[in-house]
């Protein structure tokens, strides 16, 4: 999100005292939820699971709650219109709160995936309102302070949600875990009131959501979770193909749609399609990230705690990534760091592939959190520069909004196939761990490898197309 150039700089302090404290306590309140809970509930699934069950549904924990982010996200402009900023706000929360009530109390996993999938309804909307409700929350010239503070939510998900699911899981009441989200949830909502401007009829139009592309979408993605759990490798792989005939098809719908999911740009002779095409590999790949601490219990013999974090190893790299690179303004010096983004995937993920073993010791150990720090840096330092390529590959200046709001959509729906991909080939390796590990990791070293050609063309060769880049919001 940018704010525009000709306004003048807000300070920190302006955003996170007096009148707009509460606003911002809001704003970033919502998405931290989203991001601790991704983490949270990644952390403490292996415990979980020991507790009621259904490791064959593994995959699925994430899948559901992605597809549900993805179409909640599409609904975000149509509900401000609808209810404001105040309205939809309470309406994301009260869903949210009430998804994790039911995870926090079900006695299967099958319960527990409904309640994953009402989560991932009200967080899509949290995550995609934290930045929509900036313009009307906020005095023009702390929108860029509230977007670095909304976007800083996540690295706050990515250490908070290991620390309170491992604590929680290690002690056996994976349940409160939950529980102490509820509890956020509902602090975070006794703010929304004083906190954000209530509903203004005309203030926000809604728009057309793609229910056929919606629909061709979720079909694609629930029918790879399902092959996820099927022990015919025949049938399997019959699905997995017409989950694939299914994406064409969406493709095919999005590109006569004129309201499609993706911007009109994404289909023809632009940058765009390379562009979103390198998001999608770089978010697949960062789906590993939800059996690290599955592998890092059974192979390393990890404390629920210490396995969490394992788990964030890969999201701490990325991060780490993103703040130097930045800075970087020479469009040659961009692509490259473009290309080499998928290269360091490929690399981090054969880093621990090859130090993969039973009974895993401190060195190997060691190895493993280096392979993810590597494979999380080379998504960071390449995520700000593809979020511009995004904005100025269309030639079409009403266009650039919306094809830096795809980003966010694009991930969303990589994220949904990663993990129900990452399923299939983890319940494909069963029942040795050490196979289903070694299987995933090298799978999606290659999905990288092959990435490396998509990425040389993201972004142009010409300097004219890139000025200066600047942070864009990542919706991990």
């Amino acid at each position: 999100m940018h704010s525009p150039t000709d306004a003048p700089a807000g300070t920190w302090r302006q955003l996170l005292s007096g009148r707009y404290l509460g606003t911002a306590t809001v704003l970033a309140g919502g998405v931290a939820l989203y991001a601790t809970n991704v983490y949270l509930t990644t952390s403490l699934l292996p415990t979980a699971i020991d507790d009621i069950g259904g490791q064959q549904y593994y995959a699925w924990t994430a899948t559901v709650f992605l597809i549900a982010s993805v179409i909640s996200s599409m609904l975000v402009t149509n509900v401000l219109a609808a209810r404001g900023p105040r309205g939809a706000y309470l309406i994301g929360l009260a869903i949210f709160a009430l998804g994790t009530v039911v995870c926090a109390v079900s006695p299967t996993m099958e319960l527990l995936l409904v309640g994953r999938t009402i989560q991932g309804s009200g967080g899509g909307l949290l995550a995609g309102l934290g930045y929509a409700v900036i313009n009307a929350a906020l005095p023009r010239h702390l929108w860029t302070r509230g977007a670095a503070l909304v976007s800083a939510m996540w690295g706050v998900g990515t250490f908070a949600g290991p620390a309170i699911g491992g604590v929680f899981a290690q002690f056996g009441a994976w349940r409160w875990a939950f529980g102490v989200l509820v509890v956020a949830t509902i602090a975070v909502a006794a703010l929304v009131p004083s906190a954000l401007p209530a509903h203004e009829p005309g203030s926000t139009t809604s728009s057309p959501v793609p229910v056929l592309s919606l629909a061709l979408l979720t079909a694609a993605a629930l029918l790879v979770s399902v092959a996820g759990i099927l022990s015919n490798l025949a049938v399997t792989a019959a699905m997995v193909l017409v989950a694939v005939l299914l994406l064409i098809a969406f493709v095919a719908a999005d590109r006569r749609s004129r309201h499609g999911v993706l911007p009109p740009s994404t289909f023809n002779a632009s940058s765009l399609k390379w562009v979103y095409l390198t998001i999608v590999v770089l978010a697949v790949a960062s789906t590993v990230e939800t059996f690290i601490p599955l592998f890092g219990q059974r192979l390393a013999g990890l404390a629920p705690l210490a396995a969490g974090f394992l788990g964030a190893a890969l999201a701490l790299g990325w991060t780490l990534g993103e703040i130097p690179s930045a800075s970087a303004t020479s469009p040659r010096i961009v692509r490259r760091i473009v290309v080499s983004g998928p290269i360091l995937v490929a690399i981090g993920l054969g880093i621990m592939a090859a130090f993969l073993t039973e009974h895993a010791g401190a060195g190997a150990m060691v190895a493993w959190v280096i392979g993810l720090l590597v494979a999380g840096v080379g998504i960071g330092i390449a995520w700000p520069h593809l979020a511009v390529g995004a904005m100025t590959a269309v030639t079409d200046p009403g266009e650039g909004a919306r094809a830096s709001a795809a980003i966010n959509t694009v991930q969303l729906i990589a994220n949904a196939f990663g993990a129900a991909l990452a399923g299939v080939l983890v319940n494909i390796g069963e029942p040795s761990t050490l196979r289903s590990a070694q299987l995933l990791l090298l799978t999606f070293a290659s999905i990288a490898i092959i990435g490396i050609a998509v990425a040389a063309r993201a972004l142009p060769r010409t300097p004219d197309k890139i000025d200066s880049p600047e942070i864009v919001h990542d919706a991990r």
